[in-house]
């Protein structure tokens, strides 16, 4: 008898803890039979913001080796099958990563911004974390470049929500989040840019009338298309 072929194994790398529950939500929801584990280097996040959203050459060798690790993790004979960032503020570290490995590494932004771009031109991005804002816009600006679209982004940082979600006041984020959604001008699509917010998507979709895509879910899918 054959035995049963090995669960794809998923290492998730995270900046925030807060990431961490909205990640496994979705692959709960659409992709259970992954198998995933967590790195979890809280000071990343901590460091990025104390040095005003500069990516040093030390900030990228940390990822660089976090990458190593993540890659190398699983039994004798065996590493993981792919590595997912949750961390959306160092888009260039993690293409570091990238060329480093030899297996799929995605980028927490890059597949909820492919299915954005799909809507049209007009994005609507959210974030509570500032130093996200730069690198997302521009990730997305390259994205849609590379596809021939002049993208139209409006993006927003949610003051006060992170620090009412670190506080535990998980309605005070949604609702701040679903606030500043409200107050876009018109887009086509709305890309809540950052793992921890994820929650926040019921609350902003009440607000809106267009397609609000959560990272964690575009993530999924994106790593279930690319290893079956």
């Amino acid at each position: 008898m054959t035995p049963p072929a090995p669960r794809k194994r998923v290492m998730l790398v995270h900046a925030l803890r807060e990431s961490l529950a909205p990640i496994h939500a979705a692959f709960a929801a659409a992709w259970p039979e992954a198998e995933t584990h967590d790195l979890l280097d809280s000071s990343l996040s901590a460091d990025h913001a104390a040095s005003a959203g500069r990516l040093d050459r030390k900030m990228t060798e940390r990822f660089r080796a976090l990458g190593r690790y993540a890659a190398a993790t699983g039994p004798e004979g065996r590493g993981s099958d792919a590595i997912l960032f949750t961390c959306s503020a160092f888009g260039p570290a993690i293409e570091a990563v990238r060329r480093d490995q030899a297996v799929p590494v995605l980028k927490p932004n890059e597949a909820a911004f492919a299915e954005a771009l799909r809507h049209g031109p007009r994005i609507g991005l959210l974030c509570t974390f500032a130093p996200t804002r730069a690198p997302a816009v521009a990730e997305l600006e390259a994205m849609a470049a590379a596809r021939g679209i002049t993208p139209v982004i409006e993006a927003r940082v949610v003051e006060g929500a992170l620090a009412a979600l670190q506080a535990g006041r998980g309605e005070e984020h949604d609702a701040l989040s679903a606030a500043a959604a409200a107050g876009l001008p018109p887009v086509d699509a709305v890309v809540i840019a950052q793992f921890s917010m994820a929650r926040a998507a019921p609350a902003v979709r009440v607000r809106l009338g267009v397609p609000v895509l959560t990272t964690p879910d575009s993530a999924v899918a994106a790593l279930r298309a690319i290893l079956g």
